[in-house]
């Protein structure tokens, strides 16, 4: 039992030499993150797992249950010959990395060839090669989004080993010999089958951190060249901000040339082939039109380049949008020689880059709107957007693409609405309580990212009088403030509370925090003037207590209490004026 054992763990060399070669393609790497793969590649990966699984059952050994003796190699088998064998590993990898249909689908063809190969087990292996991929499937199930560990693929390998014992014990005849046989090769094909399984895993980890390192630099990259665009892309999408930010892009990306374009036209093109893709010639190819018009990022083979050039290197193209408000306006264009060199770091590294481009374009309209904004109130709230917001924020997004892709999502969503209401604040007078609570919530939900546990917001809002008007941006930069300089250099169990209460001709509006608070000769001073010190002016508090006394009156000001190493608390009311039904603007 014990030589069984040592001589299967030695075959165990060819299965993990096929699963290094099996982690190197793209398909493969789908299935590893979960993402969906198209019904090609799931007949690919049915028929890949299914040869997996015949190699598990060449590198297997035959046993004569007549001799009790060991075959090294496979042959044609006799009535009273079975295989020591590690199909199972290839069955199993299938059903936990694809699902029902890649799992069953690979049990099949691996236990229809074992049945071909005769014994007085062929229908028993035959049978339990479905069943183990039926097997990994459901486990697979049963964890959904969550990485499956080594220890879930040693114990499902082993266990679908065990099951396949079970039943060659019920239906092989005769018994007699079908005993012999589980007794001999039971536990050493249960236990090499479960560490065949836990190594497949181990090469499949190594393979995601190999890939987390180097998303984590392209990360990195992505950011670095977004901050080095900002100055450039803060001018719009231009000719000269076009052809400055490709510059820069080209320098620090491995591609053979960078471009962008507008809707209408390329903006520039820098790389191989600047001589012949003109700047100012139409856009003109498919794909490029097909992007502009989907949203989606897309590659695209040599055929859709459109290279006019005689012998143009330019094999593959990946083209990104650029988009503000969700609207596609230009694309970003990366070329190479062929689309062999274009991997998933590169695309996330390209999607990465579009997206931050496409905030930095946000945030060109946004300084546009404030510069044309009507109110200088709302013009001076704008300005005090902070660029290191947004790249923090962005950041935070970054490294939890691939350890929390959904709450990834939820603060981009987050992020999108924060910019979207200080936009619109720049073109209206009023905004209900609603609006402006919920651009709140964006601000601090990016903020309790950053924080990672240590902000307790608290909410205390009536429900009844979220429909009336206040002007936009009153709540948000309180908040902001009691963020950044009330609570910022506490290590724990820091708190923002925000009140919203009715009463009977006016609402209360509270916002607390319990941070280091506000020296009583500063605090006096705030909201009625300008105050310089380290960490600001106090010019958004003057500018919202103004634009509140101007609404609604001196009664409406802005009310401070606030004691050393216990917190703030910022008190004003508005009248029960304007519904958002009497709002005509």
């Amino acid at each position: 039992m014990f030589e069984l054992l040592l001589t299967m763990l030695e075959r165990l060399g060819i299965i993990v030499t096929v699963a290094f070669l099996m982690t190197r393609l793209p398909f493969f790497r789908q299935l590893i993150n979960r993402q969906q793969i198209d019904r090609r590649q799931q007949i690919f990966a049915i028929l890949f797992f299914g040869f997996f699984g015949i190699i598990g059952t060449y590198t297997g050994l035959t046993f004569s249950t007549d001799t009790n003796l060991f075959n090294r190699w496979i042959t044609d088998l006799s009535e009273s010959e079975a295989i020591a064998n590690s199909r199972v590993i290839g069955i199993v990898m299938a059903g936990l990395l694809g699902g029902y249909k890649v799992g069953i689908g690979a049990g099949l063809i691996a236990g229809v060839h074992r049945m071909s190969l005769g014994g007085f087990t062929a229908f028993s292996c035959g049978f339990s090669s479905i069943i183990a991929g039926l097997l990994a499937a459901y486990i697979r199930s049963k964890y959904k989004s969550k990485r499956i560990s080594v220890t879930i693929a040693l114990l499902t390998g082993a266990l679908a080993e065990s099951i396949q014992m079970v039943i060659i014990l019920l239906t092989s005849a005769p018994f007699d010999r079908a005993l012999v046989l589980v007794e001999s090769i039971g536990i050493p094909m249960i236990l090499a089958n479960g560490i065949g399984s836990a190594l497949f895993f181990l090469i499949i980890l190594s393979l995601i951190k190999e890939e987390e390192k180097a998303g984590a630099v392209q990360a990195q990259k992505a950011l670095s060249l977004a901050e080095n665009t900002l100055s450039h892309l803060r001018k719009g999408l231009t000719l000269q901000s076009a052809e400055a930010t490709c510059k820069i892009i080209y320098r620090e990306v491995d591609a053979s040339a960078v471009s962008m374009t507008d809707q209408n036209q390329i903006l520039a093109h820098i790389g191989i082939g600047d001589d012949h893709h003109r700047p100012l010639s139409p856009i003109q190819t498919h794909v490029t039109k097909q992007v502009l018009q989907s949203g989606e990022l897309l590659v695209a083979g040599k055929d859709s380049i459109h290279c006019t050039h005689p012998g143009c290197p330019l094999g593959a193209v990946v083209i990104a949008p650029l988009k503000k408000r969700d609207i596609t306006v230009g694309t970003l264009k990366f070329y190479f020689p062929a689309e062999r060199d274009i991997n998933n770091i590169v695309i996330q590294l390209i999607k990465g880059l579009s997206s931050l481009m496409s905030h930095q374009l946000e945030i060109s309209d946004a300084e546009e709107a404030s510069k044309l904004a009507n109110e200088a109130e709302i013009k001076a709230l704008q300005a005090q957007i902070s660029p290191h917001f947004l790249f923090n924020s962005l950041n935070i997004i970054v490294s939890l693409i691939r350890t929390n892709p959904i709450k990834a999502r939820k603060l981009l969503v987050s992020l999108s609405h924060f910019f979207r209401q200080n936009l619109s604040a720049t073109t209206v007078k009023w905004t209900t309580l609603q609006d402006e609570l919920k651009h709140v919530q964006a601000y601090l939900s990016v903020e309790e990212a950053r924080f990672i546990d240590k902000l307790d917001v608290e909410y205390r809002i009536d429900e009844n009088v979220l429909h009336y008007l206040i002007p936009p941006l009153s709540l948000q930069p309180i908040v902001e403030n009691a963020v950044k300089h009330g609570i910022k250099d506490m290590e724990r169990n820091s708190k923002v509370q925000i009140s919203i209460k009715e009463h009977d001709h006016r609402i209360e509006i509270q916002i607390t925090d319990n941070g280091k608070g506000i020296p009583k000769e500063r605090m006096d001073l705030l909201g009625e003037e300008l105050v310089s010190s380290a960490s600001g002016t106090g010019f958004g508090l003057y500018n919202i207590n103004k634009r509140l006394i101007m609404m609604f009156g001196r009664e409406s000001q802005l009310h401070f209490r606030s004691q050393p190493g216990k917190g703030t608390t910022v008190l004003f009311f508005i009248d029960k004026r304007l519904k958002k039904d009497d709002w005509n603007e």
